[in-house]
């Protein structure tokens, strides 16, 4: 498996989503990230295991606390991934739905024939 796929992966649970966002901006304890996801600490601790090992988080020991802070360059990555990814078909889809008359727009044809 390659490194976006294992971060994908790991971005597909909403608990290391939620512990993902958290640490966007500043570093926080596993302890406050299990807090936030609704998980217990040895269920958090697998989750942000996980995101470690996706890259998508670092881990800095302090005392006995482990701080946790998102790899920006790596979200990044992932974003522009999906971004790239997805341009194409929302295009497609844009331009179909702008191509169709609007329900509102058949709705009132409909009222004004009858």
């Amino acid at each position: 498996m390659n490194d976006l796929e294992e971060s994908l992966r790991a971005l597909a649970h909403p608990a290391r989503r939620t512990m993902l966002a958290a640490v966007f901006d500043h570093e926080r304890p596993s302890t406050e990230l299990a807090e936030r996801a609704g998980l217990s600490k040895s269920a958090a601790s697998q989750h942000l295991k996980l995101l470690r090992d996706a890259g998508l988080v670092h881990v800095r020991v302090d005392a006995n606390r482990r701080l946790y802070r998102a790899d920006l360059a790596r979200v990044a990555a992932v974003a522009e991934y999906l971004d790239a990814y997805w341009a194409d078909p929302l295009a497609k889809l844009k331009a179909a739905a702008e191509s169709h008359p609007s329900r509102e727009a058949a709705r009132t044809r409909g009222t004004a024939a009858s």
